[in-house]
């Protein structure tokens, strides 16, 4: 038999129920079956100092788990950047289970009010504008002030009370939220009129995706297998997770509950799991081009000369120029090509 080919999956969080499809399949040797050696890699391991994206873009993943925003931003690069393009290969979830929330004792109960208050951002691409919009979607101004915590302690800072709002998933935060007896308010993007698109997303560059076409492949088979099993066995699922994901202090019953949730949003309706849409995509495109947001100047951690902002900076309106929305082409952003 052939060593079996390596694979580095760079995970967006810590190990948690929105990747149970990926330790279901390891510890059922579903990969190994496969001829697969993977390993996945936690941001824990530097505190978030290299994004998921990047470790793909250095070559040190082959893939990485991010949100659609991701996608657009590497594709919407200067010439002059080194950066390779990024697509999405699959959809770790169906349904948007995201959400900007506030605690209920805050009574801060509609995006409205967060006008006036701390938002405490991941410092991601579009994240404050999509943020504003929600805000003014409501009625609101979308004038509130960012602050930018090291990413592992964001949810940390709302729940403390040094900030008075974040965007989390409601399946793995929400869930916790509730196992403390902490009420929040969340405002989901679909409710304020924003066609929010997948997320999170399973990325690879897409010069390299030909290339490795037959471990993708394989991975990918593998991988809908292990979110198909954590579909119909929620509880097992979570076992599993708890098990394989040994260099992480996980509460097993709150991974029960988070799972229990999440079950219901792997698959589509025909229980398929990984598989994205044009017109979602398309839906989201539109969405950030009509808002003028699809701009050369964007929001980062990492400060870039010309080509990054300050949340301020952009709503004073230096964002740089506008980038037309044809030049994005859903098609070029996502592929179900390599799913079975």
């Amino acid at each position: 038999m052939t060593a079996a080919t390596a694979i580095t999956v760079a995970l967006d969080w810590t190990p948690n129920t929105n990747h149970a499809g990926f330790y279901v399949a390891l510890a059922q040797g579903l990969y190994r079956a496969a001829n697969l050696s993977v390993k996945f890699l936690s941001p824990v391991q530097d505190a978030y100092k290299a994004t998921p994206a990047s470790r793909v873009a250095s070559g040190q993943a082959l893939l990485a788990v991010s949100p659609s925003e991701t996608v657009v931003s590497y594709n919407s690069q200067p010439a002059s950047s080194t950066k390779p393009r990024l697509t999405a290969v699959a959809a770790l979830l169906q349904t948007d289970t995201s959400a900007v929330v506030t605690l209920q004792s805050s009574g801060l109960d509609r995006p409205s009010k967060l006008d006036g208050t701390t938002y405490a951002s991941y410092g991601a691409r579009y994240e404050g504008r999509i943020v504003q919009q929600m805000i003014m979607n409501d009625g609101g101004t979308g004038n509130y002030t960012e602050v930018i915590p090291p990413m592992l302690g964001i949810w940390d800072t709302v729940l403390g009370g040094k900030a008075d709002a974040t965007w989390v998933f409601m399946g793995w935060e929400g869930v916790d939220a509730k196992r403390r007896g902490v009420g929040l308010n969340a405002f989901s993007l679909e409710d304020f009129n924003i066609p929010y698109g997948y997320s999170p997303v399973l990325v690879a560059a897409t010069d390299t995706l030909q290339q490795h076409s037959e471990t993708l492949q394989k991975f990918l088979a593998a991988t809908a297998k292990g979110y198909e099993f954590a579909a119909q066995h929620p509880e097992e699922a979570a076992e599993l997770l708890c098990q394989t994901a040994s260099d992480t202090a996980l509460d097993k019953e709150m991974v029960k509950e988070s799972m229990q949730m999440l079950s219901q949003h792997f698959l589509t309706k025909d229980g398929r799991w990984g598989r994205q849409d044009k017109a979602r995509w398309d839906a989201f495109l539109d969405w950030l081009a009509d808002r003028k947001l699809l701009t050369t100047k964007v929001q980062s951690r990492t400060t870039v000369q010309g080509q990054t902002a300050s949340l301020d900076d952009l709503r004073r309106g230096d964002a740089g120029e506008v980038i037309p929305r044809e030049l994005f082409v859903a098609d070029a952003l996502f592929t179900n090509d390599f799913l079975s």
